[in-house]
């Protein structure tokens, strides 16, 4: 019998492409399935059309394909229920706040209801986002657009280093 123990150890082992964090801390995997000895893993994109994911899949499929008694592997993308910054365990807030990413403190976001009632994000506070090199809090969003389509650039006025957020979703 292949243990749920086992398969989340291998998983563990798993770095996102595009930053320095476990697929498990990232909190991309939703549930683990194991019939017999076949795996079944149900993951969550960051964003719709992620181009990581079928470099994540493939991992997935090759490491958890050399554990003892696996004979096949499934990985499934859903988007419900959607990926949040929220999934994002406390190691791995540590993790990527050691490799210059901060990430939106949970519970940060409050909605407001636009036009037709439907309902939009907002982020409260995003001005409030500490460098994760000095600690300040006088930093400033420089563009809300970084090197993926989940991060956006900010700058530190106080010691003057550029830093990647994590955007709210």
């Amino acid at each position: 019998m292949i243990s749920r123990q086992a398969i989340f150890d291998v998983l563990r082992t798993i770095p996102d492409p595009e930053m320095p964090i476990s697929i498990v801390d990232l909190g991309l995997i939703e549930s683990v399935d194991v019939s017999g000895s076949a795996v079944s893993v149900v993951a969550l994109p960051t964003f719709v059309g992620c181009p990581a994911l079928e470099m994540i899949s493939r991992d997935i499929e090759s490491r958890l394909g050399r554990l003892p008694g696996v004979a096949s592997v499934n990985v499934r993308w859903v988007h419900d229920p959607p990926w949040s910054v929220d999934r994002i365990s406390g190691a791995g807030r540590a993790a990527l706040r050691e490799h210059g990413v901060t990430v939106p403190e949970s519970g940060s976001r409050l909605e407001v209801h636009g036009a037709a009632g439907a309902t939009v994000p907002l982020t409260v506070g995003a001005a409030d986002v500490p460098c994760p090199f000095c600690g300040s809090k006088k930093t400033h969003l420089d563009s809300p657009f970084g090197p993926t389509r989940c991060r956006m650039i900010y700058y530190c006025d106080a010691c003057r280093n550029s830093f990647e957020h994590l955007k709210k979703v």
